[in-house]
C-alpha cells in the first residue's frame, strides 16, 4: 500500500442529496478522492470491478437489495477494496451479517466527517472501526453467527496462553482502540503493538482482530475493561 497515494474511495448509497453532499465532503479532506457515485448495488458492482477503489462506503438500505447482500459480490468484483458500511441501522443482525459477508467496518450514518474521514483511513490500513453507538453489540452478534454456525472458531489454545500485555492489549481491541490509541495508553510504539496483534492472533490460532475481538467480548464482556469517554467497541479486522 502506497501511503502517499490518494485514498481512492467509490460511494454507493441510493439518497442522491445524502450521497452528493458527502462525496463534497470528502473532496475536501487531504489524501483522499472519490473516483466514483452509484446509487444501487448493480452499479456499485459494475463500477467497483472498473475502478478497483481503494475503499467502498456501502450504505445498507439500497433499491431492492440491502447493502449487506451486496458485500459478496462487490468483494468480487474488487478483491483489494476494503468495503466501509455506512448506514442508519443499529441492528446486531446487520452488523453480524456484515461482519460475517467480509465488511471492514461498520459505521453510523450519524457520524461528524471528522471521524468518517479518519475511520476510511484507518480501513485502508487494515482497521475495521465501528461506530460507539454500537457498543456491546459485538455479543450479540456474536450469537447471531453462532446460531447461524458462521461463528468465528473457538481458539485452540486458552487465554492464559496470552502475556499479561497481550491480554491488555486483547481488551482494548474488543473496546474499539486503534493501534495508535493502544500505543499512547501503554506508551509503546505503534510497531510493538501491531507485533503483540499478530502474537494474539497466532496463538489463538484467530485469522482476524473481529474475531480476536468477539472472543474477548464472550470471555471478558463488551466494554468491561477500562472505560472512557470514547464508550466502546470498534472491531478491526486486519486480514
Amino acid at each position: 500500500m502506497n501511503t502517499d497515494s490518494p485514498i481512492r474511495i467509490l460511494v454507493v448509497d441510493d439518497h442522491t442529496l445524502f450521497r452528493r453532499g458527502l462525496v463534497a465532503l470528502l473532496a475536501s479532506q487531504p489524501r483522499m478522492t472519490v473516483v466514483g457515485e452509484v446509487g444501487d448495488a448493480g452499479q456499485a458492482q459494475q463500477r467497483a470491478a472498473q475502478l478497483k477503489p481503494d475503499v467502498i462506503l456501502l450504505d445498507n438500505h439500497l433499491p431492492g437489495v440491502k447493502g449487506v447482500d451486496a458485500l459478496p459480490g462487490l468483494r468480487e468484483a474488487a478483491p483489494g477494496a476494503r468495503i466501509l458500511m455506512l448506514t442508519v441501522s443499529e441492528e446486531a443482525e446487520d452488523l453480524a451479517t456484515a461482519l460475517m459477508r467480509g465488511a471492514s467496518g461498520y459505521l453510523l450514518k450519524t457520524v461528524d466527517i471528522e471521524v468518517l474521514a479518519e475511520s476510511i483511513v484507518r480501513v485502508h490500513r487494515g482497521e475495521a472501526p465501528v461506530s460507539p453507538e454500537l457498543a456491546g453489540k459485538l455479543a450479540t452478534a456474536y450469537q447471531t453467527l453462532r446460531q447461524r454456525g458462521t461463528a468465528a472458531p473457538a481458539p485452540q489454545e486458552p487465554m492464559d496462553s496470552l502475556s499479561p500485555r497481550e491480554l491488555q492489549i486483547l481488551a482494548e481491541i474488543a473496546r474499539g482502540a486503534s493501534n495508535k490509541e493502544i500505543a499512547q495508553i501503554f506508551s509503546i510504539a505503534e510497531v510493538t503493538v501491531k507485533n503483540h496483534v499478530q502474537h494474539i492472533l497466532r496463538k489463538l490460532n484467530l485469522n482476524s482482530r473481529v474475531q480476536a475481538a468477539v472472543h474477548a467480548a464472550r470471555i471478558m464482556g463488551a466494554g468491561s475493561p477500562r472505560g472512557d469517554a470514547r464508550g466502546t467497541s470498534a472491531w478491526q479486522d486486519l486480514k
